[in-house]
């Protein structure tokens, strides 16, 4: 049996990683490769905003600074957040990445859950997106705190799937 090819490599420059994005969380780029093994994603968070506690349930997640300040919070500690800190989080530990007064830009990458449908247990997709993107209000930017959430707890609209 033949291996499969090997997908391109991606380069992601500074033009797009510096972008302002919109609203309070942005997400500035994602890996799009369906045949990719890994999830991988630029979040903007703009200044003062933050992701909300929340947790990854079944991947342990990959945290690199690119730029600006902020801090990382789990219930035992809270680290400063500044360009190169890296931080990996297991799976299970819940945590909330708060940006300074800048704002703060950073990677994640975790392992690629699968397509709903595709998995073992025929759609279950393995837990919350990491890039959190499907729980930013488009209207005002607020993250909702619950993964099911239909509208925003702030101002009321709809958010997306």
């Amino acid at each position: 049996m033949n291996a499969p090819a090997p997908a391109a490599p991606v380069f992601v420059g500074p033009e797009q990683t510096a972008a302002v994005g919109r609203g309070q969380v942005s997400v500035l780029w994602a890996l799009g490769d369906r045949t990719r093994d890994l999830d991988a994603d630029v979040v903007r968070l703009a200044p003062g905003a933050s992701t909300g506690e929340h947790t990854e349930r079944e991947f342990g997640v990959l945290l690199t600074v690119l730029t600006g300040a902020g801090a990382l919070r789990t219930a035992d500690a809270t680290w400063q957040l500044t360009p190169g800190a890296l931080a990996w989080l297991p799976a299970g530990i819940s945590r909330c990445v708060a940006a300074g007064e800048e704002g703060l830009v950073y990677t994640t990458a975790h392992r690629r859950r699968p397509l709903p449908g595709s998995g073992p247990l025929g759609g279950f997709d393995g837990g919350e997106p990491v890039c959190l993107l499907d729980r930013v209000c488009p209207e005002c930017g607020s993250l909702a705190a619950d993964r099911d959430a239909r509208y925003c707890a702030r101002c009321g609209t709809p958010l997306t799937d």
